[in-house]
């Protein structure tokens, strides 16, 4: 985890308390990522981990305190939840 990653996953620990540790950064982790990969299929040239960080801080931000009560269609982000399901409460 890079320190951008870092800050955030502390921001996300302080937004929601009913996420686990370990939850909370995979969920940064993912968000980075997807972001990241998002922004490269658009096209769009890489601006760096700065630009990443303020939008995911936007979303922690935003997001962050109801992260928990996701419920997603994608396979990927169901198993992370599902996974840490006894963490959640």
């Amino acid at each position: 985890m890079n320190e951008y990653q870092q800050k955030l996953y502390e921001l996300l620990l302080e937004k929601n308390n009913k996420l686990s540790a370990s939850l909370a950064q995979t969920w940064i982790g993912l968000l980075w990522e997807d972001f990241e990969a998002t922004y490269a299929k658009a096209g769009r040239e890489y601006k760096g981990a700065e630009m990443t960080e303020r939008i995911v801080r936007q979303w922690v931000e935003n997001y962050g305190s109801r992260l928990h009560e996701f419920v997603a269609n994608n396979p990927k982000y169901k198993h992370l939840l599902e996974q840490d399901k006894n963490k959640l409460n």
